[in-house]
């Protein structure tokens, strides 16, 4: 039984969004009585967001569409310091060059999921950057340094985790949950901002930046975090064997997007349509009650939706329709995800194994030959018994193309140039 009152955490608390929340019933009453401005920060690792990001995403989507303004933070300045959260590793510094690029990538997502503009609830996208690069060092040690308990930051699970597997951590990876929480007090600043989300392993860093508001500019501000998302087997979401499951159409196609989704474990299905997708909770209580064979027609509506939230509904139709006549009719549709090769190396003739790899199937050899062994590597529908094998241009079909296929959802086509 939900016991807030406001549209948004009413929103969020059905459908699952909510792990934490700093001051839930003063912030039910904040987001009924004005526009609450929230944000969440995103850091530039990677030339795009991926599916372990959608969750933050979709929150602030969520706060636009109950009526509030969502901030988009780029972490420009933050990801040359790292985020030790959850991690065991010092994570790899990047240049100027390698962030810039990285951020042209990652901000193309948002303008899917968000109205940006100039208008009382229209998103805003800025770069702390702005603020943390002009910091006179010293200055800032003095002025907010001072607000910082040694002994509290030792005990914070992304410090304390580190410290306890022995494994390295850099001062400057300890100052993040410093700029994090200064990052907070300006936008409360500049923006008037007095939310910020993210997941649960950002719980320490919020809670921080909250009291250096209170200690500072004696604002009340707030948290709130989201579950850490899990499939049921226990595997991290946004992973799989081949790799990160990419949110930009150049890095992973729709039809690879939709197949992951269409791949969900059945128990994750009603908690996936609830996060992922926008049909109405009534509509996911009858999917979510179907068993055996029909859980198939739910996780199609599943990929289909969560597909046309990210790359578009034209696009998310077409890779169903590619599904469909792949799997049910068992022709070669052209739109499924191809390899160029060139013409003369295909005379030559491309291993298997190898040509395995190239479609993203596997990450390494012996992982295809093991594959091989099971019977779950085919080509042109024929399984392949030889790890050997060579695919040559007498392979292709009549539609010019060889069709590779890793068990019953995975296939990629081959094509000579």
């Amino acid at each position: 039984m939900s016991t807030v009152k406001s549209d948004f955490l009413h929103e969020l608390q059905t459908r699952g969004y909510i792990h934490q929340c700093t001051d839930e019933a003063a912030l039910d009453n904040l987001a009924r009585s004005e526009v609450i401005t929230g944000y969440i920060g995103f850091d530039c690792t990677a030339p795009s967001l991926h599916v372990g990001n959608l969750v933050s995403i979709m929150l602030l989507r969520k706060l636009q569409q109950t009526g509030h303004k969502p901030i988009v933070l780029i972490g420009g300045a933050t990801t040359k310091v790292g985020d030790p959260s959850g991690k065991d590793e010092t994570r790899k510094l990047l240049t100027e060059e390698q962030i810039d690029a990285n951020i042209g990538g990652i901000e193309s997502v948002f303008s899917k999921f968000l109205a940006f503009g100039d208008g009382e609830t229209d998103a805003r996208l800025v770069n702390n950057t702005d603020w943390l690069e002009a910091l006179n060092y010293v200055d800032f040690l003095r002025d907010y340094g001072r607000h910082f308990s040694v002994n509290r930051m030792l005990s914070q699970d992304s410090v304390k985790l580190r410290l306890e597997r022995e494994q390295n951590l850099s001062f400057i990876e300890f100052n993040y949950m410093v700029l994090q929480a200064y990052d907070f007090v300006e936008l409360y600043r500049r923006e008037g901002c007095r939310l910020q989300m993210g997941g649960s392993d950002q719980w320490g860093n919020i809670v921080t930046g909250i009291e250096l508001g209170r200690r500072t500019e004696s604002a009340e501000l707030f948290g709130l975090t989201t579950p850490l998302l899990t499939t049921a087997s226990g595997a991290k979401m946004g992973k799989t064997a081949a790799g990160a499951i990419w949110l930009n159409p150049d890095m992973l196609s729709p039809y690879d997007y939709w197949q992951y989704w269409r791949n969900a474990e059945d128990a994750d299905v009603p908690r996936f349509l609830k996060l992922f997708t926008e049909l109405p909770l009534p509509e996911l209580d009858k999917l979510a009650a179907l068993e055996g064979a029909e859980m198939n027609e739910a996780k199609k509506i599943l990929a289909t939706e969560a597909t046309a939230l990210v790359h578009g509904r034209d696009a998310a139709d077409r890779a169903a329709e590619t599904a469909r006549t792949t799997f049910e009719q068992g022709q070669i549709a052209e739109s499924l995800p191809s390899i160029d090769v060139p013409r003369g190396e295909l005379e030559a003739g491309v291993g298997v194994l190898n040509a395995s790899m190239l479609a993203g199937f596997v990450t390494s050899t012996g992982e295809a030959r093991r594959h091989i062994k099971g019977g779950g590597i085919k080509v042109n529908d024929t399984p392949v018994t030889d790890a050997r094998r060579v695919l040559t241009l007498s392979d292709l079909t009549d539609d010019g193309v060889i069709k590779l296929s890793l068990g019953k959802k995975r296939h990629a086509l081959i094509r000579p140039v």
